[in-house]
């Protein structure tokens, strides 16, 4: 594994600026680039962790704070370690944050992100890579359906409502997209309950979409975060296993 460097970066939007973070190997090559879709927690410590590491395979990682409307990151206040019922307060102000992140709002942002990595001296030219965890994945394939000719792979990790009866639900996308996808779902997700993970590999595989989509037994919503008590070791290794694979066979 590399070792990488990452650095804090700002992206100029149609609504501002968004800060980010970016991380790539320290060896003065042009890597493939990769789109890293946060959770509802924010751009906090432990994703520039899991970014580095992605970014030590090979990638040169943008993790955009995609809340960057309400402020930089942190958005919100978080503890060190993020415990379900320690602080009530906590989804009561991430909450509001979170659902007034519309569809149109992503497209304009994933304009912006895309634009600069196709900019950047430190990506590779050719298509991008997601990857995106719990809101992430949601904005991992709404982004791969507007931004068909630039995004190759999109991964989503213990992501919600993906698969709605709301009308703006991603999953009515699925004939835009090109890219080849992966899901790894958390076995009995409140966010995505056995009905939506169905209706999402069916609209795929009626549209066409090469995809995968696995069920991991016994993994919460979350799986993939350490830095919460809804961490799965063993399934978060099974998710890096599964993304880096799709990013190698597609970038």
């Amino acid at each position: 594994m590399a070792t990488v460097r990452g650095t804090s970066v700002d992206i100029p939007t149609q609504d501002g600026t968004a800060d980010a973070y970016l991380t790539h190997p320290d060896d003065g090559a042009l890597h493939p680039a990769v789109l890293f879709y946060l959770d509802a927690f924010g751009l906090r410590p432990h994703i520039r962790a899991m970014a580095d590491r992605l970014a030590a395979a090979g990638y040169t990682v943008l993790v955009p704070n995609v809340f960057y409307r309400h402020g930089r990151a942190p958005v919100v206040e978080l503890p060190e370690f993020i415990a379900a019922g320690a602080d009530p307060g906590l989804f009561e102000r991430l909450g509001p944050i979170v659902g007034s992140l519309t569809p149109e709002q992503t497209e304009r942002d994933a304009d912006a992100y895309l634009r600069w990595l196709a900019d950047s001296p430190l990506a590779a030219d050719g298509p991008v890579g997601i990857t995106g965890y719990c809101l992430g994945a949601r904005l991992a394939l709404l982004t791969a359906a507007d931004h068909p000719e630039r995004v190759a792979a999109a991964a989503g990790f213990h992501g919600g409502f993906l698969a709605t009866e709301a009308g703006d639900s991603p999953h009515l996308l699925a004939d835009r997209i090109t890219a080849e996808l992966y899901f790894g779902h958390a076995d009995q997700d409140p966010a995505l309950p056995a009905q939506q993970i169905d209706r999402l590999t069916k609209a795929l595989t009626a549209a066409g979409v090469r995809h995968t989509a696995e069920v991991y037994e016994g993994a919460h919503h979350g799986f993939t975060q350490a830095d919460t008590d809804r961490y799965d070791a063993a399934a978060d290794e099974r998710h890096w296993t599964a993304l880096l694979a799709l990013l190698e066979r597609a970038l």
